[in-house]
């Protein structure tokens, strides 16, 4: 029988795909990770946490956890799907405030694979700092996951359909960075 082998962050944002994030966890464990959810303050009205535990095993972990708390073990990858506007530029800032935020801080040191794929409507996606924190984001070795290159094209954009957002592409990206840190499309 096969044994999970390894560990998969998933930070999801407060934005629609966020509710079907169970697709995500489904494909992750039938590829024999070991899932933990990580919401943002505001995905957690997208998302039914009790499910989501009933899924993983483990506690939602919504917020930093306690001294006396265990430590959960460290993510060989991290999913960021979606990505809001505010991750993706707190995340290049290297913004802490949020426990999901120090998930995706401390991966990014340690050079733990990381996929973000931001779902960004087209007035925020055409700004320059989200321009900007893309760009500083993939400097720093996270995969940053657009429907379009040029110009940078997030999900979100035109197409609000969650049912295209791509949950088995981010972890096809997760699966080949956690095998070889530099994954090439």
């Amino acid at each position: 029988m096969s044994t999970v082998s390894r560990e998969l962050s998933v930070v999801v944002c407060g934005a629609p795909p966020t509710s079907e994030v169970r697709a995500l966890i489904r494909l992750a464990q039938q590829r024999l990770w070991a899932v933990r959810v990580v919401p943002t303050p505001d995905a957690l009205s997208f998302v039914d946490a009790t499910v989501l535990e009933a899924m993983t095993g483990h506690k939602v972990e919504v917020g930093y956890r306690s001294p006396s708390d265990a430590r959960p073990p460290r993510p060989d990858a991290v999913v960021v799907a979606p990505a809001s506007f505010n991750t993706v530029n707190k995340s290049a800032l290297g913004i802490t405030d949020t426990h999901a935020l120090g998930v995706i801080a401390e991966a990014i040191g340690r050079r733990v694979p990381v996929v973000m794929v931001p779902w960004v409507n087209e007035p925020l996606a055409a700004r320059e700092p989200f321009r900007r924190s893309i760009a500083q984001l993939r400097d720093e070795g996270v995969y940053v996951l657009l429907r379009g290159e040029h110009p940078a094209e997030p999900f979100g954009v035109e197409n609000s359909d969650v049912g295209d957002f791509p949950w088995e592409r981010a972890l096809d990206i997760a699966d080949r960075s956690a095998d070889s840190p530099n994954p090439t499309e």
